[in-house]
C-alpha cells in the first residue's frame, strides 16, 4: 500500500474511533438522562395518587374509583402514560380484570417495605411487570400511611417514547460520522499529499545520487522531521561528493605511480639488460666494465629501494611492526643525519642546519625515528634548490617536538590535504632521483608517527617553502595508537 493511503487510513481510523468513543459516551449519556427524567416524571405521578389514595384511606373510601382512574389514564394518554393498581392484598384492581393479577411475593414485600422498583423494559424476563404487546418503562410506587401499605400504583410510558430522543441522538451521531468521514477524507489527502511530495523529492534525489549525481541538493526549512531528514541527506550527499572526489583523487594517483613505477622500473631494467647483453658478448671495453658493473649496482639498488618502500608501507599501515621505544638523545641522531645528508644537499646547493640543544630526551623506537626524520629531511632537498634547509628540536610539556623547515617551492592548500596519503606527489615533474620519488615516504612518516601515539603537521605556501612539525610524546602520554 502506497504511503499516501497509509496516512489517509490512519487518519480515518483516529477519526472513527475519536467519533466512535465520543458518541458511544454520549448515547450512553443520553439514555441515562431520558430513562432518570422518565422515572422521575413517572414517580411524580404516583406520588400525587397516592396523596389522594391516602386520603381515600383515611376518609374510609375506596381505593380511588375507576371512573377517576379512567379519566386520569385518558389525561396521561398524552405522555403516553399506562397506569396499574394493586390494593394492600396484592390484588390489581385497576384495570379489573377476569384473571387474578398479583405481583411476585419477593416484589411485594420489597413494596411493602416502602421501597420503590424502577422498571426499565417489563419485556425483560426478571421484570416484576407481565409483559404487555408493547415494551413499556416505568416505576412501582408503594402508597404508604405511616407504616401501613395503602396500595400500590405502576406507571410506565412506552420504551420507544422514552428512546426517541437516544434515536435522534443515534441519527445526529451516524451524519456527524458521516460529514466528518467525509472533512477527514478530504483533509488527511491534502496533509498525507503533502507530506508524501517531500517524501517523493527526496526518493528522487536518492534515485540521482544512486546513478553518480552528487550535485543534488533539497530545499527544507527546518520545520519538522522530514526538514531535518532532507538537511541530514544534503550533508550525506555533500560527504559522499567529497568521498567521491577523494577517491577519484586517489585513483589519478595510483595510476600516476604505476606510470611512475613503470618508468622507473622499466629504466634500470633497461640499462641492467643492456649491459648484461654487453658482457655477455664482450662488447663492453675491459676499462668500462667497472664503470658498467657500478651503474647495474646503482640500478639494482633503485629496484630494492622501490620494492622495499611499498613493503614496508604495507607492514607499517597493517601494524605488523614492532616498535621497541627508548629514552635516547635526539639531538646525536639529528647531528648523524646531517653528515649522512650532507652530500645529497650539496648536488642542489642546499645548506643542512640543525638547532636543537645538546640533550633532546625523546621517547621513540631508534630506528623508526631516524626513518621519519630521514624522510622529511629527503623530501626537503628534494624540492629545494639553493636554499636551506633547518632541522630543529625541542622539549614539549610531556613530549618532544621536531621540525624541518626549507624555503623551496612549498605547496598549495590542496597539496597539503593529500600529502600524506600514498603515491601522491606534490610536484611529480621536480622529482629526482633518491628517496621519496615513489610518493611514499611521507606516507609511511605519517603511519610510523601515528603508531608510536604522536602527531604531524605541515605548514606550507606556495614559492614560500614548507615546515614539517612532529611531536612524539612521553611514556604515558601518547595521544593515538594507530589499529589496522
Amino acid at each position: 500500500m502506497k504511503l499516501i493511503y497509509q496516512n489517509m487510513l490512519s487518519f480515518l481510523l483516529i477519526i472513527v474511533t475519536t467519533i466512535s468513543i465520543i458518541g458511544y459516551s454520549e448515547i450512553g449519556y443520553a439514555r441515562n438522562q431520558a430513562y432518570t427524567q422518565n422515572y422521575q416524571r413517572m414517580e411524580s405521578y404516583a406520588n400525587s395518587l397516592g396523596n389522594l389514595a391516602e386520603a381515600d384511606s383515611q376518609n374510609g373510601t375506596a381505593l380511588l374509583s375507576n371512573n377517576f382512574l379512567n379519566q386520569l389514564e385518558y389525561v396521561l394518554r398524552g405522555d403516553d402514560a399506562h397506569l396499574r393498581i394493586f390494593n394492600d392484598k396484592n390484588e390489581q384492581i385497576y384495570p379489573k380484570t377476569k384473571a387474578r393479577i398479583q405481583l411476585s411475593q419477593e416484589v411485594f414485600t420489597t413494596l411493602k417495605n416502602g421501597q420503590e422498583i424502577r422498571i426499565q423494559n417489563n419485556h425483560n424476563e426478571n421484570s416484576p411487570i407481565s409483559s404487555t404487546k408493547d415494551a413499556y418503562t416505568g416505576v412501582l410506587v408503594p402508597w404508604m400511611n405511616g407504616k401501613n401499605l395503602v396500595g400500590i400504583v405502576w406507571i410506565g410510558s412506552r420504551v420507544k417514547h422514552v428512546e426517541r430522543p437516544i434515536l435522534m441522538a443515534k441519527r445526529n451521531l451516524l451524519r456527524a460520522l458521516l460529514i466528518t468521514v467525509a472533512v477527514g477524507l478530504l483533509l488527511s489527502f491534502i496533509i498525507s499529499y503533502y507530506s508524501t511530495k517531500r517524501i517523493k523529492r527526496l526518493s528522487r534525489a536518492t534515485q540521482k545520487v544512486a546513478s553518480g549525481n552528487f550535485n543534488v541538493q533539497i530545499e527544507h526549512k527546518d520545520s519538522d522531521e522530514i526538514d531535518q531528514l532532507a538537511e541530514n541527506f544534503n550533508k550525506m550527499v555533500q560527504a559522499l561528493k567529497q568521498s567521491n572526489e577523494e577517491v577519484k583523487a586517489q585513483e589519478e594517483r595510483r595510476d600516476q605511480f604505476m606510470a611512475d613505477a613503470a618508468h622507473e622500473m622499466r629504466t634500470p631494467l633497461t640499462t641492467i639488460n643492456g649491459i648484461l647483453e654487453g658482457l655477455q658478448y664482450d662488447a663492453i671495453p675491459e676499462d668500462s666494465k667497472p664503470k658498467s658493473i657500478a651503474l647495474m649496482q646503482r640500478e639494482t639498488k633503485r629496484l630494492i629501494r622501490l620494492v622495499n618502500e611499498n613493503l614496508d608501507y604495507e607492514k607499517i599501515r597493517n601494524n605488523q611492526i614492532m616498535l621497541v621505544k627508548t629514552n635516547f638523545n635526539a639531538t646525536i641522531i639529528l647531528h648523524d643525519l646531517k653528515s649522512q645528508l650532507k652530500q645529497n644537499a650539496a648536488k642542489a646547493n642546499d645548506e643542512l642546519v640543525v638547532e636543537a640543544p645538546d640533550q633532546l630526551p625523546i621517547y621513540a623506537d631508534r630506528d623508526r625515528f631516524t626513518q621519519v626524520m630521514v624522510n622529511l629531511v629527503q623530501n626537503a632537498i628534494q624540492f629545494t634548490h639553493d636554499g636551506k634547509i633547518i632541522i630543529s628540536g625541542k622539549r614539549i610539556e610531556h613530549g618532544t617536538q621536531l621540525s624541518v623547515k626549507d624555503n623551496g617551492i612549498g605547496m598549495s592548500k590542496n597539496q597539503t590535504k593529500y600529502i600524506f596519503e600514498r603515491f601522491f606527489k606534490a610536484d611529480p615533474s621536480r622529482a629526482r632521483m633518491g628517496t621519496g620519488e615513489s610518493g611514499l615516504g611521507l606516507a609511511i612518516v605519517s603511519s610510523l608517527i601515528k603508531q608510536h601515539g604522536g602527531k604531524i603537521e605541515v605548514f606550507s605556501a606556495p614559492g614560500k617553502g614548507s615546515t614539517f612539525t612532529v611531536t612524539f610524546y612521553d611514556k604515558g602520554y601518547e595521544q593515538f595508537v594507530a589499529k589496522n
